[in-house]
């Protein structure tokens, strides 16, 4: 699935960036991605196959992190080859990221071409 997540341009981040000492990182964080509308997915970051001390400690061992870096930590359950009905994205689309008590990220889907 790497290809398909990982393309020039891609990787949207915004509209704000806020503080993990105000989003409270000792809480489980709800990420909810919605398509049109439609709730796609819907979870909590105490869900994490590995959680955030681990990756840290773990991508520290072969890459220099230091204040501002980003670790993308995957995809919540409903992405993808796990729904049970697959769509794919198309023009026009659009698609809302939302942490409550954070923020909601909107993006228009549109054709690379």
């Amino acid at each position: 699935m790497t290809q398909g997540k990982n393309f020039d341009k891609s990787g949207s981040l915004g509209p704000w960036v806020v503080d993990v000492r105000r989003a409270r990182s000792a809480k489980p964080l709800r990420v909810m991605t919605r398509v049109n509308g439609e709730v796609r997915q819907d979870d909590t970051t105490d869900r994490l196959t590995w959680g955030f001390a681990w990756l840290i400690n773990y991508i520290s061992t072969f890459a220099t992190l230091k204040p501002g870096d980003y670790i993308w930590t995957g995809t919540p359950t409903g992405a993808g080859v796990h729904r049970k009905s697959r769509g794919v994205l198309k023009p026009g689309d659009v698609v809302e990221v939302e942490a409550p008590g954070i923020g909601v990220l909107r993006n228009k889907v549109a054709d690379e071409g």
